[in-house]
């Protein structure tokens, strides 16, 4: 790791520090798509890999994904654990809140003020089950409420009384609400970013559609959060960026989908022929090489195949090296 990189992952954990919120960084300077460490800390008698991963900003699949073969509730005392807590930046523009579901990450890029240092936070989240997909596109924050009360989707309803666990039409605030002490609604009907009274299960792939937090990121995200601000939820299992002239990969497992509902499927009649049509399930090294095309599109790299199917075998959610920068990119191009 080169020493630019160094400073700057030392300035995002004094900002840490100095502010009890180990999830906020400055953002890096241009050519630098990468924040956080990656680092270790030793278990106590007591720890579970969950207790370790709340501490530390990450969530269940974080955890669990980059220490394979460490048992997830008794890890043991003096077990080395690995924090994966360096990220690589989101694709697109960088502003509002950005939701990666393959990541089951959140990144909230706060409006600097004029001469002041632009900051990027970053949440673990749990997203939607496989049968209750949280959707992807634009949207925005439209209200914000303080110990909501939960009004049960019929869908819910019905499933929890199929399963002979039937719920009020409405649970009121207190400690068996679900959404916790804070929500905030988005444009997509029916769907909240809020907190949770269990959250062991942050980080993970369990709720009906939402977006579902610790309790103690939402109540320090709650109030710098304004009405309008832009949501972006995508699903990228690959990211790709820069350290300097080093290009860099993150890889995550691709989420699973669950079987094609009737209206997903699109039937065309041309020449007395059916053409049936369903959405692209693509493989790793299709978002591999969308991210590649993008990152370089305005500075020009090669990428080490051989290193980037490793990662993907991995698939663990830590950035590695994958490739560098061609510094001669255009000279090169005149002779070939």
């Amino acid at each position: 790791m080169n020493r630019a990189l160094c400073q700057i992952l030392a300035v995002g954990v004094l900002i840490a520090t100095a502010t009890t919120r180990a999830e906020v960084y400055e953002l890096p300077p241009e050519g630098f798509d990468v924040i956080g460490a990656v680092s270790t800390v030793t278990a106590r008698y007591e720890d579970t890999l969950v207790d370790i991963a709340r501490r530390h900003g990450l969530g269940y699949e974080d955890i669990v994904r980059a220490n394979p073969g460490v048992n997830i509730w008794v890890p043991g005392e003096g077990t080395e654990v690995v924090l994966p807590t360096q990220f690589i930046l989101p694709p697109g523009p960088r502003n509002g809140i950005v939701l990666n579901l393959a990541e089951y990450r959140m990144y909230y890029f706060p409006e600097p003020k004029d001469g002041e240092t632009a900051y990027v936070m970053t949440y673990p989240i749990s997203i939607g089950r496989m049968d209750w997909e949280t959707p992807l596109g634009n949207t925005s924050v439209i209200s914000k409420v303080r110990n909501p009360s939960w009004y049960v989707p019929q869908s819910v309803l019905a499933e929890h009384a199929a399963e002979g666990r039937p719920l009020p039409r409405i649970v009121p605030p207190g400690p068996d609400n679900p959404l916790g002490k804070y929500a905030m609604r988005l444009g997509l009907p029916g769907y909240l970013i809020h907190g949770t009274n269990r959250p062991a299960g942050v980080g993970m792939r369990v709720t009906h559609g939402c977006i579902r937090m610790f309790p103690e990121d939402i109540e320090y995200l709650f109030p710098r959060i304004g009405m309008n601000t832009s949501v972006r939820i995508i699903n990228e299992p690959v990211k790709m960026g820069w350290i300097g002239s080093e290009l860099v990969m993150e890889v995550h497992p691709v989420l699973e989908t669950a079987a094609l509902r009737p209206e997903e499927v699109t039937i065309e009649q041309s020449a007395g022929e059916l053409a049936v049509t369903v959405p692209e399930i693509k493989d790793p090294l299709s978002y591999v090489t969308e991210q590649f095309i993008a990152t370089t599109a305005e500075k020009a790299g090669q990428l080490d195949w051989e290193l980037a199917e490793q990662l993907i075998e991995r698939s663990d959610g830590i950035p590695a090296p994958v490739g560098e920068e061609i510094k001669n990119a255009a000279a090169s191009a005149a002779f070939e």
